[in-house]
């Protein structure tokens, strides 16, 4: 799987910009606030059907676009792609695979396939759940599109369950419709943890392996946790119904007193450890840098096994974070795939990938 060109227009600081891809390492090098992590967002959004850092299409228009155009053409599966995005104010954004209309983003997102790794990875072990869900969901989204689309259906329920918590609150007659809710977010939720639970039990022995080679042999344990009430999140999603359900029942007055939503998939988490400690609390630096290393390169390895090839590998100027022993072990990992690293200094880096070289200036790429 390879991106060999992208076009852009009205895309943040890009007015109008192209740049021609090596099918191996592309160094992307530049100033600060010149665009480099803008072309790793318009690949990932080219790949994935969303940002991995915008909330909302209008984040990723020019400050005075109307229209905005991302184009990228490849190679996916052996097969010729090319996926554009087109984005116009006040309008639904337009996806097309070889010219042919997309009705989804999960439609969409089929073409290419990228794993990102940028600085805010480093604190997947010792930040909070949120970090460690968000691993999961931007890789499973890009593996199982059905994810993704009851991804944004639970988020949107639960946006709404709260706000219609706080106004049951004072009006008890809104109760009926908030047991509406209940159910509705407890199938959404179901299904999210069978699909989180799946992706956990092949990604935790990968990390396990990769880890202990890194680390000298240390023990890298990764489990996944959802609500108490379920003893066996690997069971179908049929089935995790009746105990969300009942998680759900002991905690409803505890939302109604508090405006919050305490029960479903937004509550999940994962428990890490290394050699039997809980890595977020009795982890060293290096320890929890190796561990976060360990899960990007096991999610590379994962998307290579599922989808038959490498994805694209998106490092977004981790490699100036990272020790000259750790830099290393992602370089002589990384080869078989195509490859975008973001760097401020590049004779460095290029000399030591043999990458080819693109520089970003003010949003030209050269």
């Amino acid at each position: 799987m390879v991106i060999d060109s992208i076009l852009l227009r009205g895309f943040r600081n890009y007015a109008d910009a192209r740049a021609d891809f090596d099918r191996g390492i592309n160094v992307i090098s530049g100033r600060n606030a010149q665009g480099k992590t803008n072309l790793l967002e318009a690949l990932f959004v080219l790949c994935a059907g969303r940002s991995f850092r915008a909330r909302s299409d209008r984040e990723l228009m020019g400050f005075d676009a109307q229209e905005t155009l991302l184009r990228a053409e490849g190679l996916s599966g052996d097969r010729e792609k090319r996926a554009e995005l087109i984005l116009r104010r006040g309008r639904r954004r337009e996806m097309l695979v070889n010219d042919v209309k997309m009705k989804t983003a999960q439609a969409f997102s089929g073409s290419f396939a990228a794993v990102l790794f940028c600085p805010e990875d480093l604190n997947l072990i010792k930040g909070g759940a949120s970090e460690r869900r968000r691993l999961m969901d931007l890789c499973i989204g890009q593996l199982r599109p059905r994810y993704a689309e009851l991804l944004r259906a639970f988020t949107k329920a639960c946006e709404s369950k709260t706000r219609l918590l706080k106004d049951a609150a004072q009006d008890a007659s809104l109760l009926p419709l908030l047991e509406e809710y209940n159910e509705h977010l407890i199938r959404l939720s179901a299904g999210l943890i069978s699909y989180r639970a799946a992706f956990i039990e092949k990604l935790a022995p990968l990390c396990a392996d990769i880890h202990a080679e890194f680390s000298g042999g240390e023990r890298l344990a990764v489990r996944y946790a959802t609500v108490k009430t379920i003893e066996d999140p690997r069971m179908p999603a049929a089935e995790l119904i009746a105990p969300l359900a009942e998680h759900q029942a002991r905690h409803f007055e505890a939302e109604l007193a508090s405006g919050l939503v305490l029960t479903g998939a937004h509550k999940d988490d994962l428990e890490i450890e290394i050699d039997g400690a809980n890595a977020r609390t009795f982890a060293s630096q290096g320890q929890t840098r190796t561990a976060a290393l360990s899960l990007k390169l096991a999610e590379l390895e994962l998307h290579r096994r599922s989808l038959g090839e490498y994805p694209l590998l998106l490092l977004d100027d981790v490699l100036s974070e990272l020790d000259e022993k750790r830099q290393d072990f992602i370089l002589n990992r990384i080869g078989g795939g195509q490859v975008f690293i973001t760097c401020c200094e590049d004779e460095k880096v290029a000399r030591r990938t043999g990458g080819r070289v693109l520089t970003v200036e003010n949003g030209t790429i050269s």
